[in-house]
Order: structure tokens, then C-alpha cells, then sequence
């Protein structure tokens, strides 16, 4: 099949497709109702025994919108029986997630519902005073979502940090996480979102038997268009579970502890789950995080969207601009890109579970 059938223009449809393939789904339903005025749930297909002692976790939209990629690649998946069958000659049970933040995917919004990025949600709330700080972003907080949009000023503010700090520096400061600004950008949030919640949940329930576990976490908007870098996800003191991502995907496998990442070292990660939810397991994941646009229009995006989130009022046209803007900073709706995503995708999956399968 044309690798494009898998992706889809809005949540709904992308929905109906992984249902439709899954066959046998648990719904666990959101609040909320989509976009046009759609249920919204975290949908779970499992294949393999619930006893099986590998187990590999394919999930998307962690951050909503970048949904239409990891969808569509959870579809081909799917559709791919020579996967399936590998995994199963493997003993590796296949657990796909899909749609963690499904409020996001359907809004067309990075955030969930609560606007909290999950990315930074998985930290201990107990003591809110003990949450990371981050003084890059407090400088700069009023020019990433100015009062007014678009905003020269706010921009010219942005380039002269850039300009002082260098390009780490404000990357760091822009997307490492942020507890102090809830009407901005990053934000982690002050208690465990719906999302965090029902993901502990899920984990709970199909992750704390299995002796090892896989993760591939689907991501857009860092990086050359097109190509999926492979982020390790691996807390900085797990030089083993680093080694093993290496192992299976190779050695250019990034860490965000190292250079040469595209993304910043960050604050209150959802991977950091599998540690705490499957302490039984033996963990290897990363993240798959697939290039776009320039890093600037991704930024530009992010902060009309979040304009628009903070506003009462605004007239349709300007609406419809911001957020086709911000669909269109995650999701490169064209066959070359949907090609170049599946094929990384697929590849990357089957190396998973033969490094599952090797012990």
C-alpha cells in the first residue's frame, strides 16, 4: 500500500483507522470532546500474551498534533504482517498506544487540555516548591507570548538572546520545562495531567510483568525534514539501558545528555515511567523524532498557538491561520515525507524487538 493511506487529516479519521486495524481496542475515554465535536479517548491494541516476557510499546502523539505522524505509523505497522509475525516467532508481545494526548491531536494543539506539556508532566508534585526552575524562560516568557500577535518587538527580543546566549542556551531555555508560567509555552504543569494518569494506568496494566521492556515514543519537529533521529531514552545515570539502545539502533543514536542532540536536556520526561511504573523490567526506548520545518517556524508556530490559547476573542480567519500553522510545523503532508517517516519507522521497529529477542 501507498505508505500516504496510513496518515490522515484529522483525529477522527485517524481514530476510525486504528480501530478498524486493531481489530480488538480498549478505549479509556477523555472528558472533553474534539474539535468537531468528536469522542476522544487513548485507544490500546495489545498483540501476544499478556504473560510474555518482552514486551515492545509503540506510542504516538505524546504531543497531540504530532499525532498524524505517529498514527500513521502505528497504521503501517499494523498492516505489516511480516512484523507481526517476527514479533510473534520472537516471543515479543506488541503493545500500541495511540493518541496519549488525544485532546491535542484533534485541537491541532502540542498541549493537553490542561495546557501542560506531557513531555515535562512526569515529575512529584508533593512539593511544588521543589520543581525545577528555569530563569531562562522567566526572562523571557512575555516575549515568547506577547500580549499582541504578531509581535516585531517581542521577536527582536528573542534575536538579541540568541544573539548573547548562543543557540543552546535559549533552546535550553525555551524547551527544557517550565513551572511557573501556566499560560505559556513548556509548561510542566503543578499536578499529573489526564493523560499522565491514564498512561500509569495502561502501564500498570501491560508492563509490570514483562522482564524487558521496548519503547518507541513518536515525535515531530526536530531535525533535518524527513529524518528520524533516534533519542535515547535513558535516564543520565542508566549507562546500560544507553548501550542496549545503541546495540539495537545503532551508534548514532543520540543522548540528551550529550551533544549533538537535537533536542535540550528536559525536565519531568514521560519515559521516566517506565522506570517508576516497571521497576521489574529491563528498559530500552527511545524516541523517534522526525524533522519537519526550521526550528524557528516551529517555534513561531508554537507561540501564535499559544496567542490564540490565551485570547477570549479572535476573529476566524486569524484563527484558522494560527492553527493551520501549527498543523503544519508537525506534519509535512506530502508522500516523500510520509515514505521517508514509515520506512524509518518500520526499520526501527523491527530492531527493537530483535533486541528484545536476543537475550
Amino acid at each position: 500500500m501507498n505508505p500516504s493511506a496510513y496518515f490522515s487529516q484529522t483525529y477522527a479519521e485517524a481514530r476510525d483507522k486504528f480501530l478498524a486495524a486493531a481489530l480488538s481496542v480498549q478505549s479509556h475515554p477523555h472528558p472533553l470532546t474534539g474539535m468537531h465535536g468528536e469522542a476522544l479517548a487513548m485507544d490500546v491494541a495489545r498483540f501476544g500474551a499478556a504473560d510474555a516476557r518482552s514486551l515492545l510499546i509503540v506510542s504516538s502523539a505524546c504531543h497531540g498534533v504530532e499525532g498524524f505522524c505517529g498514527s500513521g505509523v502505528q497504521l503501517a505497522l499494523l498492516a505489516d504482517p511480516e512484523f507481526h509475525r517476527q514479533a510473534e516467532a520472537a516471543g515479543v508481545a506488541l503493545l500500541y498506544i495511540h493518541a496519549i494526548n488525544p485532546w491535542g491531536f484533534s485541537w491541532w494543539r502540542r498541549w493537553t487540555h490542561e495546557n501542560v506539556d506531557l513531555n515535562r508532566n512526569f515529575q512529584d508534585f508533593s512539593d511544588l516548591s521543589k520543581l525545577p526552575e528555569n530563569p531562562g524562560y522567566d526572562q523571557l516568557a512575555r516575549a515568547l507570548v506577547p500580549d499582541s500577535w504578531p509581535s516585531p518587538a517581542a521577536d527582536d527580543e528573542l534575536y538579541a538572546y540568541l544573539d548573547e546566549h548562543g543557540q543552546p542556551a535559549i533552546q535550553r531555555a525555551v524547551s527544557g520545562g517550565q513551572y511557573t508560567h501556566p499560560d505559556g509555552l513548556f509548561y510542566g504543569g503543578n499536578a499529573p495531567t489526564w493523560s499522565n494518569l491514564t498512561l500509569r494506568a495502561v502501564l500498570h496494566e501491560h508492563a509490570s510483568r514483562c522482564e524487558r521492556l521496548g519503547w518507541i515514543d513518536l515525535h515531530t519537529a526536530l531535525g533535518p525534514c524527513g529524518h528520524g533521529e533516534r533519542i535515547a531514552h535513558a535516564r543520565r545515570d542508566d549507562s546500560a539501558g544507553l548501550a542496549r539502545a545503541r546495540a539495537w539502533w545503532g551508534d548514532d543514536v543520540t543522548s540528551l545528555y550529550e551533544e549533538g542532540c537535537v533536542s535540550a536536556e528536559l525536565a519531568g520526561n514521560m519515559w521516566h515511567l517506565a522506570y517508576e511504573a516497571c521497576p521489574q523490567a529491563e528498559y530500552t526506548g527511545i524516541g523517534l523524532e522526525y524533522g519537519t520545518v526550521p526550528s524557528e517556524e516551529v517555534l513561531w508556530a508554537l507561540r501564535g498557538d499559544q496567542w490564540l490559547s490565551n485570547q477570549s476573542e479572535v476573529d476566524e480567519s486569524t484563527r484558522n491561520a494560527i492553527r493551520r500553522r501549527m498543523r503544519n510545523a508537525f506534519y509535512v503532508d506530502t508522500d516523500v515525507w510520509k515514505k521517508q517517516i514509515v520506512e524509518q519507522a518500520l526499520d526501527a521497529a523491527r530492531q527493537a524487538v530483535s533486541g528484545l529477542s536476543s537475550r
